[in-house]
């Protein structure tokens, strides 16, 4: 009995053996087509070129939009929660009466910090910077109002807090009206959400496209190895054997059109890099353009290897199954 249960041991572990074996020659095989099928690739350099670079500018454009709607969020993010209150006093209030205004806005917890600008320091400062000081001159009166500036604090510096805040504020008897300088930011921001549907659409039909053209690619070179296929399933190769050297390909496609994609945003970056340099230094800023991290390259090689895997796998699958010895 012992004799039998060691016999069955033996045979079990024999056939976990062979499993693994077979595995293993399976995965070394898929590694070979792949390797194969880039050697193909190079030996018709010129028509493997050509599909490349089609599927790198296709690429290229939405991973150039992404850039663009990246470094512009990276210029409103300043912005994001700017929100200034200007609150025009009642012309017969006098100093005394304004500084107690302030001080008393001082105490709200919703506002961060408060400062004072005097009809008189107003014109001070219109004169310098308008260039009309001397036209000024012979104004008979100051136009100009006072002036109390409020800072929101973090919390209120969003529009919708900042409007309550704003109408809280007008509320005081000592104020004439508020003015909340945010319009500008809301606009911004819904110009921006619009580049970002534009974007997204831009891309998804740039997208279809390359899964077409990859598609397209890998349904002319089953058509011209038609004879070889037909030989393959005359000797008993299965489908996947078949399948997967054309798979390869797209795969291969979508791997060096990606790092085209990559390579083009960072020549168009580097070209433009002086440019946007001159425009940051007139209007006083640091800002330096920024492409496409580690993170977001093999997001986009990912996209590019799936791209090229869904259109080579549609091919094969609806063109090699029609292609029968009988046929020949």
């Amino acid at each position: 009995m012992s004799l039998l249960f060691k016999s069955r041991n033996s045979q079990g572990g024999s056939n976990n053996r062979n499993g693994i074996s077979a595995l293993y020659f399976s995965l070394l095989n898929f590694i070979r087509q792949g390797i194969n099928s880039l050697g193909e690739m190079w030996r018709t350099p010129i028509a493997s070129l050509m599909t490349i670079l089609v599927l790198g500018l296709s690429l290229t454009l939405p991973a150039t939009l992404y850039v663009v709607v990246k470094n512009v969020q990276q210029v409103s993010s300043g912005f994001s929660d700017a929100a200034e209150i200007s609150l025009f006093v009642k012309e017969e209030l006098n100093d005394a009466q304004t500084q107690t205004l302030v001080k008393r806005l001082a105490l709200y917890p919703e506002i961060e910090s408060v400062s004072y600008i005097s009809k008189s320091q107003a014109l001070k400062e219109f004169k310098q910077v308008s260039g009309f000081g001397q036209a000024l001159d012979y104004l008979d009166e100051n136009p100009l109002p006072n002036v109390v500036l409020v800072t929101p604090t973090v919390r209120y510096r969003k529009p919708q807090a900042a409007q309550q805040l704003l109408t809280k504020l007008e509320a005081e008897r000592e104020v004439e009206f508020g003015k909340l300088d945010i319009a500008w930011l809301e606009r911004l921001n819904a110009l921006l959400s619009l580049l970002k549907e534009s974007v997204f659409t831009v891309g998804l039909l740039l997208l279809s496209a390359v899964i077409l053209i990859i598609g397209n690619t890998i349904r002319l070179s089953i058509m011209d190895k038609k004879e070889e296929i037909q030989v393959l399933k005359l000797v008993g190769a299965t489908n996947a054997f078949i399948h997967t050297p054309f798979i390869w390909t797209g795969i291969w496609y979508g791997v060096i059109g990606g790092l085209v994609a990559f390579m083009s945003v960072v020549m168009m970056l580097w070209w433009l890099e002086s440019a946007v340099a001159m425009v940051a230094g007139v209007y006083q800023s640091n800002f330096v353009l920024t492409g496409l991290n580690g993170n977001e390259l093999l997001i986009l090689l990912s996209l590019a290897i799936g791209l090229g895997f869904s259109g080579s796998y549609i091919s094969v699958r609806k063109y090699i199954k029609d292609i029968e010895p009988d046929k020949v």
